[in-house]
């Protein structure tokens, strides 16, 4: 019979994650978390597996103070093995758990092959689309000591590569990836979840880049 995993909970996780961060904290974990019950159940994945995943795939590195975020997915995961070992995981749910982590970063190289590891990977890029997503993509640059808005340069705009001295700002980061999120998730009912929320964050952007530019 399978073994259940003990003592990983919503709780447990909060001392994981920082309580006052609007990027990668808390609050981040627990709507991945809903976001991953309420996909996950329609789509049929292993709830034991994606839930743990959701609850760990931040754990590791994802603060621009810890450094590069880069590689937070690998950091996490290895974390989630270490910890599920202990709570006495077999080593089959334990990789299941550490593919959705290491494939859920939107610029990873590792690519979600599994119905677990394609919902969490949804459900992360549905919490930087909508109000959250407009919140989230400003603190973040707020964190990195980036502005909100800066003119994308002609390089940028077509390759995605900066020029030199070329800021990240908030509006660059929507230009390359959070205007596209809802042509690159997974699951169908997370694309059904994504079209206001995508709507609500073009808006946004759209408007600020209007205002940025000193038009009426």
């Amino acid at each position: 019979m399978r073994r259940q995993a003990s003592g990983l909970t919503i709780d447990q996780a909060r001392g994981w994650y920082p309580a006052v961060d609007a990027v990668h904290g808390f609050g981040h974990i627990q709507r991945v978390h809903a976001l991953c019950r309420y996909i996950g159940g329609r789509e049929g994945a292993d709830m034991e597996v994606l839930l743990a995943a959701a609850l760990l795939h931040d754990a590791q590195g994802s603060h621009p103070a810890e450094g590069s975020r880069k590689g937070h997915h690998i950091q996490s995961a290895e974390f989630a093995g270490e910890v599920l070992l202990e709570l006495g995981w077999p080593t089959d749910n334990i990789g299941s758990v550490q593919h959705c982590i290491r494939a859920h970063r939107f610029r990873g190289s590792e690519k979600p092959s599994t119905i677990e590891a394609k919902v969490l990977f949804d459900a992360d890029k549905l919490d930087v689309i909508g109000v959250v997503g407009v919140v989230r993509s400003l603190a973040y640059a707020f964190q990195a000591g980036q502005p909100s808005f800066a003119e994308p340069s002609p390089s940028f705009i077509e390759t995605g590569i900066k020029e030199p001295g070329e800021p990240h700002s908030a509006y660059h980061e929507y230009l390359f990836k959070l205007k596209g999120i809802s042509g690159v998730l997974l699951t169908e009912t997370a694309r059904e979840i994504a079209v206001e929320r995508q709507a609500f964050l073009d808006a946004f952007f759209e408007e600020l880049a209007l205002e940025m530019r000193g038009n009426p």
